[in-house]
């Protein structure tokens, strides 16, 4: 029978949240502590020759620099190793492992990478490590090509083969299956491993899935202090810990473990969070790369469900080899609902045309300025339309909508029918009798910028292809880094103040470019150059 072997991963996966940058206190305490509760393996960082020496990170530039941060510890009886995701350290900067303080090394790889990753995994053997080779993504792995890989590795003969759950895409059948091609295939020297992610809050249950197997070759479970690491987390290594003692024979010191946790993981996660949540369940439960997800949500334009179409729209090839400019594409395409406007243009011609506008936004000003803003209502009754909102305290005569995650939000509100609502192509799709007027998307974005659909431009656009020769705004702020910009705070996003010398750039330019054709003038506080 084979040993259940442990291994804590939290100073290399979990400076994914941190960038390495735990302090070498710290770097210290996790590992004294990893080493008192008796796990059997800690991995201590990244070997990485892009970045300096650092005692403070556990990324580092060659196997030197774990002498230094280190070679001052008692490493008992467990085994210390490092990894190097595949062509990020040259094998020059890994000196041979009698005069290295690291027993082995982890080589993480894609799949198209594996033959060169085998071979350097081979060049590392040889210099007297332990080697592992990680398979990242294993989902991605046909039984073709886990057995290509099979073949490789049974060449090279490595201390371990890892599957690794990258987007956390594993459930137990799916796990068991990978397991068996692996364990049947692989020699009998050859120890197999998992790594799990918890997008879908598998991590935990699937390494015990792992665990119920009893194979004949050594079995290795990654897990981190806290479930600390890169996206939804890692599997929870205090309770891999606890399971092991009660099931598999093992007599850990899981109190070591929450030691650490409490000491320097928890003041780490009250600052920046880690674990399942929604983001990640999406990534996962479309087979998708999360970047693709990240790109789609920091629109903040589309409803869940729209982004869960346009995930929906990725190439298998696609999926988990992130492009970002493959995914802006399918995002246009998808609002991009092309519709035959010219009657509502038309019909909207002959109410606006001629009339005062006034364009109401979601700045603070709209409540900090509100008695300006009603006195001017008052004295020139214009037409008031409110931009993807419906404004406390003033009723429009129209809403503009051209956000699909605005409307969904404001759905209830609008279907009683107060309003008369005028919107893009894009947001049609849910119940098209609530709006009086469709405009066709595609005619109205800059395909050239980055954000391509900023709304007071799009409405711009339609004032003057409607021959509106003014427009009063007000509640278009401008952007500021440092203060609120929205008078709702369900309106704040990060991106907003990350983009703020940008978006305030942006939208200076347009104006510039459409003073001969439309005058605009601001009635409330404004950061914009008026």
């Amino acid at each position: 029978m084979g040993k259940k072997l442990l291994l804590d991963c939290t100073l290399r996966d979990g400076g994914y949240v941190n960038n390495w940058n735990f302090g070498h206190d710290q770097l210290v305490n996790v590992f004294e502590r990893i080493v008192e509760a008796g796990v059997d393996f800690i991995e201590v960082g990244f070997l990485d020759d892009r970045c300096a020496y650092d005692e403070n990170r556990s990324i580092m530039p060659d196997t030197q620099s774990a002498e230094k941060i280190y070679g001052l510890l008692n490493r008992k009886n467990t085994t210390v190793v490092g990894m190097i995701d595949y062509g990020t350290c040259d094998i020059s900067n890994i000196q041979p492992c009698e005069k290295s303080y690291l027993d082995g090394i982890r080589v993480i790889f894609k799949k198209h990478l594996m033959k060169e990753a085998l071979e350097y995994c081979r060049q590392v053997k040889e210099l007297g490590y332990k080697v592992f080779a990680q398979l990242v993504s294993v989902t991605s792995y046909s039984d073709e090509e886990l057995l290509e890989l099979i073949k490789l590795a049974n060449d090279v003969k490595p201390y371990a083969v890892s599957m690794v759950d990258t987007y956390g895409l594993l459930h137990q059948n799916n796990l068991q299956h990978y397991f068996d091609v692996l364990n049947d295939n692989l020699d009998s020297g050859i120890a197999l491993g998992y790594h799990a992610h918890n997008n879908f809050q598998m991590g935990y249950a699937n390494c015990i899935k792992m665990l119920s197997n009893d194979i004949d070759r050594d079995m290795l479970i990654d897990g981190s202090l806290y479930g600390m690491g890169k996206s939804a987390g890692n599997a929870p290594i205090e309770l891999i810990a606890m399971y092991m003692n009660d099931n598999c024979g093992k007599n850990y010191n899981v109190s070591q473990l929450l030691e650490a946790i409490d000491t320097t993981i928890m003041p780490i996660f009250s600052k920046c969070r880690w674990g399942y949540n929604l983001f990640y369940y999406i990534a996962a439960s479309n087979d998708c790369h999360p970047n693709y997800v990240a790109d789609l949500f920091n629109k903040h334009t589309l409803s869940v469900r729209s982004v869960n179409e346009i995930l929906g729209k990725i190439a298998p090839e696609k999926k988990l080899m992130y492009d970002k400019k493959y995914i802006e594409q399918l995002y246009v395409d998808y609002q991009t609902n092309d519709i035959s406007d010219a009657d509502d243009r038309e019909k909207l011609k002959k109410c606006l045309g001629g009339r005062e506008i006034l364009l109401l936004g979601p700045g603070r000003t709209i409540g900090l300025e509100s008695e300006k803003i009603c006195g001017y209502i008052a004295k020139r009754s214009p037409v008031v339309i409110a931009i993807n909102q419906i404004p406390a305290g003033i009723k429009p005569d129209y809403i503009f909508l051209s956000n699909s995650k605005r409307y969904v939000q404001m759905s209830t509100a609008l279907s009683v029918g107060k309003y008369k609502i005028i919107a893009t192509s894009n947001v049609t799709g849910t119940n098209d009798d609530v709006f009086a007027y469709r405009l066709n998307y595609g005619s109205l974005i800059d395909r050239n910028t980055e954000i391509k659909d900023n709304s007071l431009v799009m409405f711009i656009k339609v004032l003057i292809e409607l021959g509106v020769k003014s427009v009063a705004l007000a509640g278009f702020d401008g952007y500021s880094p440092d203060a609120q910009n929205y008078y709702d705070s369900q309106f704040e996003y990060d991106f907003v103040r990350e983009k703020s010398e940008y978006l305030n750039a942006y939208m200076n330019d347009f104006l510039r470019s459409v003073k001969d054709k439309i005058d605009v003038k601001f009635i409330t506080e404004t950061l914009y150059d008026v």
